[in-house]
Order: structure tokens, then C-alpha cells, then sequence
């Protein structure tokens, strides 16, 4: 049996950002895959400089499989994904199809989502990026409308990557789109999302255990 993969990520973070921090992709693509893996940290305190020997802008995850060591959460699904038909098919078009929605959900929903989000919390008026996001929700809408998978008729890396980026509540409550929704439903009741999901809301528990501890 190969070694564990380790899936890198903070000790501790508030409240708010649990259940979203970007370990939980590595975690879900092991879990659904069935590969062993172990989760290690890094403080959460300085934690931009602290680690920038693995990751040069200080985030995480990052992901340890022997010599070769992965950042960036996309590019560690697709390390991860290589190992497991599972999650990457490797019929040649389906295999083509899964990677450009892995993408298409990296740089055409996510890259607009998460500032959209930003300025949603920072309280503006009028965000000037809800057009832009109405526009490629509503794309993507026609989409899932047609379909109950984006790649190769079968769960894939692209839809675990896809849900991920959909389920945050500010984005999933923008707009009336039913096929989307019913699509991050139906991807997030599997059983690998919701072992990923407890998985990381303990390992924060538990730093708030010892925190507590400590300050006794």
C-alpha cells in the first residue's frame, strides 16, 4: 500500500470561514477516491510567512505525496485525481471534458464569486460585480439545466471542484436558479463530502479544545 497523502491546512480558524476552507476539496477527492491520507497544520498565527518553504503566498492547502509536493487547491485535486478513475476518467474526451470544467469552475465561477463575496461582506451598496456573476450563474444554469453531470454522464473531479465553489450561501441565494441548486444538493449528499465535511469541523473543535485548555 502507497504512503498516506498529507493534506496540509491551518491549526485553527474562527468560526465563520469552517466548513469552506479549501482543505476540505483534498479531503472530499481522497475520501471519494478511497485513498489513505493524514491532515497536518500549520499555525494559524502568522500565517501568510510561516510556511512559505511549501506554499510562496502563505495559504493553504498544500499536499505532501513523497517527493512530489503540490499548492494551489486545483492543482492538488488534479495530483489527486490522477491517481483515481473515480474522479478523472481516462477515455481521452472525457478525461478532456473533466479538466476544462475543473477549470471553468476555477476561472470563470470562482474568480468572480469570491470577490463578489467580499465586497457582499464589506457591506457596499451596490456591488458592482453582481452583474458579472448574475451573468455567468445564469450561463451556467443553462448548463445543469440540461444535464445532471458536467463531464462524462458520471460524478468526476469537476463536479466535486463545481459544487465546492457553488454551495457558499451568499452565491447559492443570488438569483432564482433551480437547476444549480438542485445540482450542489445533489453533489454535496455524498457520503465523501459529508465524511470531509465533519472531518474538518473536528479538527477545528479540537483546536478549540486546546486553546482553551492552554488559556486554563
Amino acid at each position: 500500500m502507497s504512503a498516506p497523502l498529507t493534506i496540509w491546512t491551518l491549526d485553527w480558524v474562527p468560526e465563520g470561514p469552517r466548513g469552506f476552507v479549501r482543505d476540505l476539496r483534498l479531503r472530499w477527492a481522497a475520501e471519494e477516491a478511497g485513498l489513505p491520507y493524514e491532515v497536518r497544520s500549520v499555525p494559524f498565527e502568522d500565517r501568510e510567512t510561516n510556511h512559505l518553504d511549501r506554499q510562496p503566498f502563505g495559504q493553504v492547502p498544500f499536499l505532501s505525496d513523497g517527493d512530489p509536493e503540490v499548492f494551489e487547491s486545483g492543482a492538488c485535486l488534479l495530483h489527486i485525481g490522477q491517481k483515481s478513475e473515480t474522479l478523472m476518467p481516462t477515455d481521452p474526451v472525457e478525461a478532456s471534458d473533466t479538466g476544462q470544467w475543473i477549470f471553468a469552475a476555477l476561472n470563470s465561477i470562482e474568480m468572480v464569486s469570491v470577490p463578489w463575496w467580499f465586497l457582499e461582506m464589506s457591506g457596499v451598496g451596490e456591488n458592482p460585480l453582481s452583474g458579472w456573476l448574475g451573468s455567468r450563474l445564469g450561463q451556467l444554469e443553462d448548463v445543469l439545466q440540461q444535464r445532471q453531470w458536467l463531464a462524462a454522464d458520471r460524478f468526476t473531479l469537476a463536479d466535486l471542484l463545481m459544487a465546492d465553489v457553488l454551495r457558499v450561501e451568499k452565491v447559492r441565494g443570488f438569483g432564482h436558479r433551480p437547476a444549480s441548486e438542485a445540482y450542489v444538493r445533489r453533489v454535496t449528499e455524498r457520503d465523501a463530502f459529508k465524511t470531509a465535511l465533519e472531518a474538518q469541523k473536528a479538527h477545528f473543535a479540537a483546536a478549540d479544545a486546546a486553546r482553551a485548555q492552554a488559556s486554563a
